[in-house]
Parts: C-alpha cells; structure tokens; sequence
C-alpha cells in the first residue's frame, strides 16, 4: 500500500479557473496499483487518450482539506503524457455539497512502490 499526499484543485463550474487546495492524503492499494497499470498498458496499445478507473472509497481512505468533502464520486483519470508516452493519473471526484470538481496534481504509475 501507498500513503500518497498530493496538492488538491477545486473548480467550481467549468469557466472559473482552478483554486489549490491543501494536501488530499489518501492511500493507494496493490489492487488499485495493478489497476492503474493495466489501464496505462491499455492506453499504450489503443488510439484513446484516457481512462477513467474507479476508486475504492473503502480501502483509499481519502482525507480532504476542510470543507471540501466529502466526495460524491471518486475516480483515477489515467492518460500518457505526449511526450514519452508514460501514464500518469490523479485522483478526480465531484464534491457532494455542490458538484464541485476536485482534483490532485498527476503522478507517474512507474514510479509508484510495488
């Protein structure tokens, strides 16, 4: 398991531009790991451009700043980079009082502990 603390953004509609957040602090499974693999494989031998892999909420045990959860849906959007084609993805959910998107800054799956 990975205990990750990542910088958080909150947008409130989709013309208004990002506002930071604290730290999200949330923990990624082994499971969750081989997920996020097999999505930036997928991604790698197709023409998509990104996936999204559903979150555990049970096992992420997901800390949000104050007064921005909960969360009404959580999801990892996986996408490679343009450059080398590397996956990457962050933590992206809806916050439950208002729709609000919320979401972290990217990480490399390869350099991810297995």
């Amino acid at each position: 398991m990975s205990a990750m603390t990542l910088e958080g953004w909150c947008k409130t509609s989709a013309s208004q531009k990002p506002t930071p957040l604290e730290d999200i602090h949330f923990f990624l499974s082994d499971n969750d790991h081989l997920r996020l693999e097999q999505a930036e494989e997928y991604l790698q031998n197709s023409e998509t451009r990104d996936v999204m892999v559903d979150a555990d909420l049970d096992s992420l045990d997901l800390k949000m700043p104050e007064g921005y959860g909960p969360l009404a849906d959580c999801k990892f959007r996986v996408y490679l980079s343009n450059a080398d084609r590397r996956g990457h993805f962050h933590l992206v959910g809806h916050r439950a009082s208002d729709g609000s998107l919320i979401y972290t800054n990217a990480v490399l799956i390869d350099q991810l502990l297995s």
